[in-house]
């Protein structure tokens, strides 16, 4: 069925920041990188209950009616429509068959697809249903339309649609005109300031080039330690800094132990939601931040406090114009006559939650016969950097998933990398004298 909307706000201007540096991991991954998924709805929920939401989203937020079109100069520009009608797609389960599985069928249909970004809008929803009553949702969005802050924050839209006051996040095309703007401009000068100051310092490599590896050249390693969170928690309380800032300083700490570099260089995944205007805007704006952590010759508290600080560095400069830091790191690789490599990636998308009682040392040996480790047996998705570290929102334990391409990192490292993350926190939470084990080598 055809679901019409109308919204305040349309008009042609640049991309954002946040557009072209998804525009360019679309190119690079020849995926639309979409989000979204299959969801369950309430009994009683109607068809055009589910018309109604897709109408109130469509015209509350300016980047779910935008189509990314080509000017005469061959520029991309975002396009704002003012109005229209969006496809809301009825599937009626056949008499018999699973209707979550034609649900997943359905949600493979539209990740499977690449959007059609100058003539189709950004959003795919279907309504499920068994006798004419709607029983699932499925809904994905291109991720140029949002990220995945972007995504929490319009499922919250939804959730309070009843007597919704107008929107007062910054919409894409005001984004666009900061950015182009004075204040925007200044802005982008110091944060290339920054990535040229820090592109310069870091060794070059991080891990040393692998020897040939079998197939399947894209790995997944999964892993749980209930220990390593205690350990974070106890060391987090000593110190008084919070969990993030203590497995940053973990991770830093086992990559130097494992490629024997430091200082440890990382791109962490900033959503820049702490900005004026961006906290609930369905839009994307995260970016990764240069996150540089010197850990050599010092006690883990010491690292601690050193990645607390360098994690508000790459907070403060992860928010710029990622064509001109691309041509930036191009140059600087030039100029040092060796590609330096920033493809190590590290998302905390944890949420915290009350601290709760401080663990104990015996708490901490009592979880380690919990960790497991173990290589992943399903087929991974190719889309991602040649390292990225994924710690997962899962109570009660340090949940990872780090994927990695096998030309650029030996299977062997990143095992290596996983349990050294957990043996220097545990090390480090039992004896506060403990030290991060880096004498600052360089690879040879």
């Amino acid at each position: 069925m055809l679901v019409p909307f109308a919204g305040a706000g349309s008009g042609v201007g640049p991309l954002s920041w946040g557009q072209q540096l998804m525009w360019n991991a679309i190119q690079r991954w020849d995926s639309s990188l979409a989000l979204g998924g299959v969801s369950p709805l309430q009994d009683g929920m109607t068809t055009k209950d589910v018309a109604a939401a897709l109408s109130f989203i469509m015209s509350r937020h300016q980047s779910l009616r935008t189509r990314i079109v080509a000017g005469p100069d061959g520029v991309l520009r975002q396009e704002v429509a003012g109005a229209g009608e969006i496809v809301l797609e009825l599937v009626d389960v056949p008499a018999g068959a699973d209707p979550a599985a034609v649900a997943e069928r359905v949600r493979d249909r539209f990740h499977g697809v690449q959007f059609e970004y100058a003539n189709e809008w950004p959003v795919r929803m279907a309504v499920i249903r068994v006798d004419g009553a709607p029983v699932y949702l499925v809904a994905m969005y291109c991720h140029l339309a949002l990220d995945g802050s972007g995504l929490d924050a319009l499922v919250a839209d939804v959730a309070g649609m009843e007597g919704a006051g107008p929107v007062t996040a910054i919409q894409p095309l005001a984004q666009a005109e900061w950015e182009t703007g004075p204040d925007g401009q200044r802005h982008n000068a110091r944060t290339l300031r920054y990535w040229d100051r820090q592109l310069r310092a870091i060794p070059a490599r991080r891990f040393s080039a692998p020897a040939g590896c079998p197939p399947p050249r894209f790995r997944e390693i999964q892993a749980q330690s209930p220990a390593l969170d205690l350990a974070t928690r106890l060391i987090a309380a000593r110190t008084g800094v919070d969990t993030p800032a203590v497995l940053l300083a973990a991770s830093a700490t086992a990559l130097a132990r494992v490629t024997g570099n430091s200082p440890s260089a990382m791109l962490i995944l900033v959503s820049n939601r702490f900005r004026s205007g961006f906290a609930d805007t369905v839009s994307t704006v995260s970016q990764p931040g240069l996150c540089v952590i010197d850990v050599a010759g010092a006690t883990f508290d010491e690292a601690v406090a050193r990645a607390w600080r360098a994690s508000l560095n790459a907070y403060k400069y992860a928010y710029c114009d990622p064509t001109q830091r691309d041509a930036l790191h191009a140059r600087i690789s030039a100029e040092r006559g060796e590609d330096v490599d920033i493809s190590c990636y590290f998302n905390d998308r944890r949420m915290q939650g009350p601290a709760g009682p401080v663990p104990t040392a015996a708490d901490i040996r009592a979880a380690l016969p919990a960790s497991w480790v173990r290589w992943s047996q399903t087929p991974f998705d190719p889309a991602s950097e040649p390292f990225f570290v994924y710690v997962n929102d899962v109570p009660g334990t340090i949940d990872l998933r780090v994927s990695l391409d096998t030309r650029h990192v030996a299977p062997a490292d990143a095992e290596a990398y996983v349990r050294e993350l957990e043996a220097a926190a545990v090390a480090a939470a039992l004896d506060p004298t403990a030290t991060t084990g880096s004498r600052g080598r360089e690879l040879v």
